[in-house]
């Protein structure tokens, strides 16, 4: 979950070059909780921390209460951020901006490696 638009496109059209899965876009944390509800699955979650409507972070609480098994990738502008990712059972940590290598990193670490 991405807020910003362009952002979130660009990173959908990264990943589908970089992994042979389905890639998922939502706008907000409520659109997301919605798909899991009717039933939808997904591998790994990547999330802005800065969220309209549900913070990153009560997404992060309620995705891994529900669903442990779902990897949670956290992404934030703000460095104090980590820290309460990772408190909160969140996988990784992405600092923006950061480099698409550092994606590519994550990606392969739980998803193409599985």
């Amino acid at each position: 979950m991405e807020n910003d638009q362009l952002t979130r496109e660009f990173i959908v059209n990264v990943m589908m070059y970089s992994v042979n899965r389905e890639i998922l876009a939502f706008e907000d944390g409520e659109a997301f909780n919605a798909y899991l509800q009717a039933g939808g699955t997904v591998n790994i979650v990547l999330s802005d921390i800065q969220l309209p409507e549900i913070s990153g972070f009560e997404l992060l609480k309620s995705t891994k209460t529900e669903y442990p098994n779902i990897i949670f990738v956290c992404m934030s502008a703000n460095p104090a951020d980590e820290t309460a990712s990772s408190e909160l059972g969140a996988d990784a940590f992405l600092a923006k901006p950061f480099a698409l290598q550092d994606l590519f990193d994550i990606v392969q670490r739980f998803v193409v490696g599985e």
